[in-house]
């Protein structure tokens, strides 16, 4: 491990007393959770325009997936590297060069001449989000003492279902106001004010911090995990356009060598210099193994769901953007206080079977869904889809928040930071490898010309199709929960974390 220059780094000092400074450390929280907000916001408000991003920007199929899936998965690939670079040079100037760099990148979007640029861009986009949202935590655990930290997670868990429901319907108003004669392009020129306004106050409250001791980077591990999504991942996105040639399978096929050669390479380094990507002695708790393919899985299920739920409702439905937004409101209300009640009230009382239950509340919703949408087919409304959204959102809330404390509750603590790292990781991956599948398991039951007149029946049928591999995706989940502890942990994982990463204040 590399230790930072003892000349520059000192222990916290005791929390501050002044008003001044009081006020400081609320702006810096203020700051770092308008940045969260932002990400959570990005990834929420470009699925409900895209089909106005197909009409306009003739985007294909394939760069459709890829405006969505590019994102995840540049942010996952970033991820752990973010952190460590945070880690080593600074929390505050990993922040401002993330969100500096988000920003731009949202310009791009914007400015997109073509879906390219677009697909561009979004890669970028993900890239900077990836340096910016690991330093929130880090930045909060250096702002404010322990005692109350439990306040500011609770206004972090706040501005997460906030970002949950307004997202889809600011991205719903925007492309409905059509503002300038923009068209979809204000969903990503709206960051620009909000990540000038970070930058600027940023740099002004945000204090310094760093790990007393930071790992080296891995490059070669970040490079070997992204070359083995990409292969496979882009053959899968553009396979039906390009008839499935043989190069694609070939590429999906030698993905696995390329994870072989990452683990091997990955416990070499581990031996060598104890700074791996990935902590590969983590795989042998049952408990983590089995959630780190949790996370995958259910980010798989998720990519699908929400890229083709949007295209069934304003392509094959013919809906407006706006009430396509609406429809969805019912569903975030309901992770969001699934969610508040599952952490706060539930996991303490009944442990895994919340997040078991949570699994099969979702495959009822989703199987509900379908049964709806196979009665009512094009005359379907927004009522009518509204007990299975409820029913799919509270399944969602009841795992969503516990089940990376439930993952990492068995993890050594020494190994706390990089386990919790790559939990969120693997779900980023999870979700650009199910917006990859959407080609398959969506598009590929629609034919490549259809009549106007075909185009919304073969869009519900298509939806249906989809839904079934969702709701089969919840049932795996259900069935691989019961390698997670029966309980959670006395020590939460956030303080496994804290004690692994605590930082230490610049002077």
């Amino acid at each position: 491990m590399n230790s930072t220059d003892s000349t520059d780094v000192h222990t916290p000092p005791a929390p501050p007393t002044s008003s001044v400074s009081d006020r400081r450390r609320w702006f810096a929280l203020a700051i770092v959770m308008t940045a969260a907000f932002m990400d959570l916001v990005d990834v929420t408000i470009v699925n409900i325009a895209i089909p106005s991003i197909e009409r306009d920007a003739g985007a294909s199929v394939g760069q459709i997936q890829w405006i969505t899936a590019g994102y995840a998965l540049a942010f996952a690939a970033g991820l752990i590297t973010g952190g460590r670079l945070g880690d080593i040079h600074g929390r505050k100037r990993l922040f401002l060069l993330g969100i500096a760099g988000f920003t731009l990148a949202s310009a791009l979007c914007g400015f997109a001449a073509n879906p390219e640029m677009l697909v561009a861009s979004r890669l970028l986009q993900g890239a900077m989000a990836a340096l910016m949202v690991p330093q929130v935590l880090a930045i909060v655990h250096a702002t404010f003492p322990a005692h109350e930290r439990g306040k500011v997670f609770g206004l972090f868990g706040a501005v997460v279902g906030l970002g949950a429901v307004s997202g889809p319907l600011l991205g719903a108003l925007l492309t409905e106001w059509n503002l300038f004669g923009l068209e979809w392009r204000p969903i990503f020129l709206i960051n620009l004010p909000v990540g000038i306004a970070g930058l600027i106050l940023g740099s002004r409250f945000i204090t310094e911090s760093r790990a007393p001791k930071a790992l080296k980077l891995d490059l070669v591990g970040v490079a070997l995990v992204t070359l083995g999504l990409l292969m496979l991942l882009y053959p899968l996105t553009r396979g039906r356009e390009l008839g499935w040639p043989l190069w694609g399978y070939m590429s999906m096929t030698s993905a696995v060598a390329v994870f072989g050669a990452l683990v091997a390479y990955e416990r070499r380094k581990g031996a060598r210099d104890g700074s791996p990507l990935i902590e590969l002695s983590l795989f042998r708790v049952r408990s983590f193994a089995a959630g780190i393919l949790i996370q995958t899985v259910f980010g798989l299920g998720l990519g699908i769901f929400f890229l083709v739920w949007t295209l069934y409702l304003q392509t094959g439905l013919g809906w407006s953007p706006l009430r396509a937004g609406l429809t969805g409101v019912p569903f975030s209300l309901a992770v969001s206080t699934a969610a508040g009640l599952s952490v706060q009230k539930l996991v303490p009382r009944f442990g895994r079977r919340v997040l078991q239950a949570g699994a099969l509340a979702m495959a009822a919703g989703v199987l509900l869904y379908l049964w709806e949408s196979d009665r009512y087919g094009l005359g379907i409304t927004s009522w009518q889809m509204t007990l299975p959204l409820v029913v799919m959102g509270i399944g969602m809330g009841l795992i969503v928040a516990p089940l990376t404390d439930a993952v990492l509750s068995e993890v050594p603590r020494e190994h706390a930071g990089s386990a919790s790292g790559l939990v969120n990781t693997v779900q980023q991956m999870g979700n650009a490898l199910g917006l990859g599948l959407v080609s398959v398991v969506f598009f590929g039951q629609i034919a490549d010309r259809l009549t106007p007149t075909e185009v919304g029946p073969a869009f519900v049928h298509a939806f249906q199709y989809a839904l079934g591999w969702v709701a089969a995706v919840m049932a795996a989940i259900f069935l691989l929960m019961f390698a997670l502890p029966k309980r959670p942990s006395s020590q939460p994982a956030g303080m496994a974390v804290e004690a692994e990463r605590e930082p230490q204040l610049v002077s």
